[in-house]
């Protein structure tokens, strides 16, 4: 291990980390805990069981600012923080601990992202550090990498995260990476013989790990070595255009590394201690790593996550601008409920697009209502201890997020007072100054409807034996009181189901002996009153709504009305 250097003085920016209540009960519970960022912050301790802790255990995340930053950005740090907050846990809080988000802003612009403007701007700055390269959007920041670094810390700090922020072309040009630079030179054939074998033939005659930036033009160059000499710091290049050696030193940002040596620069010149990555960079962190130990030092501990993928299956790229955005998201959801699809399952593939919203805010409040009831050993199992580093609200939320969206469905609201009207009802006392999360929930329930359920809302007429159901069912709400709650108009549906052959499940047994009910009589409901494939509790979702605006919902489809508006 490389030593640690004083590493409060190089950072950029500095939070205070959330103290933390150190119950003995939790802290017992904790030793115990499976969840997979008390797991991941086991490999740190173990990595000092011998040595003893670094005056500063350092967390990284990295961030190509080379297009927008999207979603999968922000899991990196969000899952780095749940792993820090763990580990801060495991160990009484006795180790300083910090997370450095480091921007590879100096990196060369080799394509130009689709989703950018001033195209043809950035089209003749490409092969240039993104750091000297114009501002596309505005003449706000100096540079391109300066106004997407701007938006990264934008969207980190909307979020709270205890991080510091770190520029590669502050780092290089300011020689803080000098050190590594040199150490990198001065085992160069080392690092040539770790990256060589897994080039092809035609790279292998082009590469160096060093990239000189052209003092003629500006670009980052990928070209080959002529000649090297440790000692002076230098290296020799054929400039590509005119063909003329040119001898440029290693350090002060005259060159940069290749990324896979970059990265494992990085990790040895600041003695990084953990960082994650996705699962398409395995063979990278292996490499780094190889890299990381040729220089003298230590790879960090991490794991890889899996792949968030767009609608259609495919991989989320910043170039391509695929998928959702961190603005897309909150558009219509909270900030909790994006972390919560963060926490959750990091090692599989998972589907990243608007329809997974819901799901995920209902999930939220499901775990946060939990909690309040829950023994240490399932609070560190819950996701929201982690998302709130260990200190989840004691929020209540009466009306679940896929109810409010078939409120909306159903009443056609434009406006949050009108579901407001149907809230207060339901739940006498339940108001926008009590509930200011519910209040939220309306607006974003609004939004989503609108522009993704309403659109492919289809209904449909109802068949012969459908028609008789409808009336049965209208005829026994009619028969329960106004204030009925959700499970007695649930019971009051299934009775009337069981006795319709089509809707009986020989499987299920009733209460009384008889067949169950199948979910068919519910989807049945959801497709000819709502126009929708699916729906929560129907029940429940009455009892919302009220008997009388169900009743004359069912009259509108049995007179064909929904299906002809």
């Amino acid at each position: 291990m490389p030593t640690v250097h004083n590493r409060e003085s190089e950072m950029m920016r500095t939070n205070r980390p959330t103290e933390l209540d150190l119950d003995e009960d939790m802290m017992a519970a904790a030793a115990q805990a499976k969840a997979w960022p008390f797991e991941e912050a086991r490999k740190i301790i173990k990595r000092y069981e011998k040595s003893g802790f670094p005056d500063v255990v350092l967390f990284e995340t990295g961030y190509g600012p080379s297009g927008l930053p999207h979603i999968g950005t922000f899991g990196e740090v969000a899952r780095t923080s749940m792993v820090r907050h763990a580990f801060r846990v495991l160990t009484g809080d006795s180790v300083k601990t910090k997370i450095l988000c480091f921007s590879d802003d100096m990196d060369g612009l080799r394509k130009v992202p689709t989703n950018l403007p001033n195209q043809e701007m950035l089209q003749e700055h490409l092969g240039k550090p993104l750091s000297r390269i114009p501002d596309p959007f505005s003449n706000e920041y100096p540079s391109f990498g300066a106004a997407n670094n701007a938006r990264l810390r934008v969207f980190l700090d909307r979020f709270g995260f205890d991080y510091e922020f770190a520029s590669a072309t502050d780092y290089y040009t300011q020689g803080r990476f000098d050190k590594a630079l040199l150490r990198m030179l001065a085992v160069y054939d080392d690092v040539m013989k770790i990256i060589l074998p897994t080039l092809g033939e035609e790279r292998r005659q082009t590469y160096s790990p060093f990239l000189p930036v052209c003092k003629r033009t500006g670009k980052v160059l990928q070209v080959p070595m002529i000649a090297r000499d440790a000692e002076a710091g230098t290296i020799t290049y054929l400039d590509p255009e005119t063909g003329e050696a040119v001898e440029t030193g290693v350090t002060g940002g005259q060159v940069k590394c290749q990324w896979k040596a970059d990265w494992a620069l990085r990790w040895f010149a600041l003695g990084v201690d953990y960082e994650m990555a996705g699962k398409d960079l395995i063979d990278s962190v292996t490499l780094s790593s190889k890299v990381c130990r040729a220089l003298g030092g230590r790879a960090p501990e991490g794991f890889n996550y899996e792949l968030f993928l767009d609608e259609n299956g495919q991989k989320i790229s910043k170039s391509k601008g695929n998928g959702l955005t961190i603005n897309d998201w909150l558009a219509y959801a909270s900030e909790e409920s994006l972390s919560l699809y963060m926490f959750q399952k990091p090692k599989t593939a998972k589907k990243l697009y608007f329809d997974v919203i819901p799901k995920a805010v209902d999930e939220y409040y499901t775990f946060l209502s939990a909690y309040q009831r829950q023994d240490w050993k399932n609070r560190l199992g819950n996701p929201v201890w982690h998302m709130h580093d260990g200190n989840p609200p004691n929020i209540e939320n009466p009306v679940p997020f896929a109810m409010l969206l078939n409120l909306v469905s159903a009443s056609n609201a434009e406006n949050s007072d009108v579901l407001w009207g149907y809230i207060s009802r339901y739940a006498p006392g339940v108001t926008q100054q009590t509930h200011p999360e519910l209040d939220e929930l309306v607006g974003y329930a609004i939004r989503y409807f609108n522009d993704f359920v309403k659109p492919n809302k289809v209904f449909r007429a109802a068949d012969p034996v459908e028609r008789e159901a409808l009336a049965a069912f209208d005829q026994k709400l009619a028969e329960l009181p106004a204030d009925a709650d959700g499970s007695m108009i649930q019971d009051a549906l299934l009775d009337v189901a069981r006795e319709i052959e089509r809707y009986q499940d020989l499987k299920k047994t009733s209460p009384q002996g008889g067949p169950g009910v199948s979910v068919a009589v519910f989807q049945m409901l959801y497709q000819v009153l709502l126009g929708q494939e699916r729906g929560p509790r129907f029940g429940s979702f009455v009892a919302l709504y009220g008997i009388k605006e169900t009743r004359a919902l069912i009259a509108k489809a049995l007179a064909d009305q929904l299906t002809r508006d």
